[in-house]
């Protein structure tokens, strides 16, 4: 039975996501992803043009959620808590895609995503502590999302949400013993 043009598409990127977080982006060829498929290269071809087109496919989902996630907090009375709850779920959502670009940092870099994900956690370092903190506000800012990000991406997605209350405190307490050192 042939499958599906969208159920190909889906499997084509669900493989790729696997295989570019076990292997590496640039260790990962389209001829690979296509046999684990048992599809022709062509027929993977026919539906994303490049490796490039079919990453970008595979970052659209978490460009859009972060957006969405930025543009919750735009009018900028926030709840740390919830803001570092949210973020979790964005990075647990998302944990493959991002373990991918830890075990490929060079060539994903020149995919922009590296660039972007630092802007965008930029953006929530912004929102949790303004827009020119004093340096300790800063560093407790970096360590709870860094620490967020980590726990949500390198634990098992599962294990992670039973954690997640748990690594919320945690960062939330990194961010306040930072503010703590302005007073």
């Amino acid at each position: 039975m042939a499958r599906a043009r969208s159920d190909t598409k889906t499997e084509i990127r669900t493989v790729a996501l696997e295989l570019f977080g076990r292997k590496g982006y640039e260790k990962t060829s389209l001829r690979e992803i296509a046999e684990r498929l048992d599809i022709t290269k062509a027929a993977l071809y026919y539906h994303y043009r490049s490796k490039d087109e079919l990453l970008q496919a595979l970052m659209r989902p978490l460009r859009e959620d972060a957006e969405e996630l930025l543009g919750g907090y735009a009018d900028g009375a926030v709840d740390p808590r919830t803001v570092l709850g949210d973020y979790f779920d964005l990075c647990v959502r998302h944990s493959a895609l991002l373990m991918a670009l830890l075990n490929d940092v060079g060539s994903l870099g020149e995919s922009g995503l590296v660039e972007w994900v630092i802007d965008r956690r930029h953006a929530l370092d912004v929102v949790l502590v303004g827009e020119e903190p004093e340096t300790p506000a800063r560093m407790g800012a970096v360590i709870a999302l860094g620490g967020i990000q980590d726990i949500a991406v390198l634990m098992v997605p599962g294990e992670a949400h039973a954690h997640r209350d748990a690594a919320v405190e945690i960062a939330l307490a990194a961010l306040e013993t930072g503010k703590a050192y302005m007073d």
